[in-house]
């Protein structure tokens, strides 16, 4: 149905009237796909606001007493903590499963051997800045490697 192909159609074979209906069937598979879409939203709607009514029933609270208020309270509470334990939970294996997704990426990257090198700066130092930075700021150390050097005189 579709007019597409590895070489070229000269377009004495496709008529004005094909092509026409090539571009009215694709109007048609386009609106169909695009009436899909918003059934599919609909509906996803329609489960999440399902599942938020079953899950979380309305409040009634008039007509309570102190007490029922506080016990209503309470068990408002220990559905929060529940749902935050679970929060927590997916939260930690989602963080578990995206370490071992990197740690895999890197062996695979690593097994491929296409590792380029950075490209370093050459960095110069000092013997002194080198123990600055070996020690610490703390210490002050000084080292002359000139002078122990043996002088060694011309006759």
């Amino acid at each position: 149905m579709f007019m597409t192909c590895s070489r070229r159609v000269p377009d004495v074979f496709v008529t004005r009237f094909r092509r026409v209906a090539f571009a009215r069937v694709q109007s048609l598979m386009l609106a169909k796909a695009q009436e899909d879409l918003e059934r599919e939203k609909r509906d996803r709607e329609d489960d999440k606001h399902n599942v938020l009514t079953e899950r979380v029933p309305p409040l009634q609270l008039s007509g309570f007493t102190l007490q029922q208020l506080q016990n209503s309270a309470g068990s408002c509470h220990q559905k929060v903590d529940v749902v935050d334990e679970e929060r927590y939970d997916i939260e930690y294996k989602v963080k578990k499963s995206q370490a071992e997704i990197t740690d895999l990426n890197q062996k695979i990257f690593d097994l491929k051997g296409k590792f380029k090198r950075p490209n370093l700066k050459r960095v110069r130092m000092s013997a002194d800045a080198m123990l600055r930075a070996l020690l610490g700021s703390k210490h002050k150390v000084s080292m002359d490697l000139r002078a122990n050097l043996k002088s060694v005189k011309k006759e």
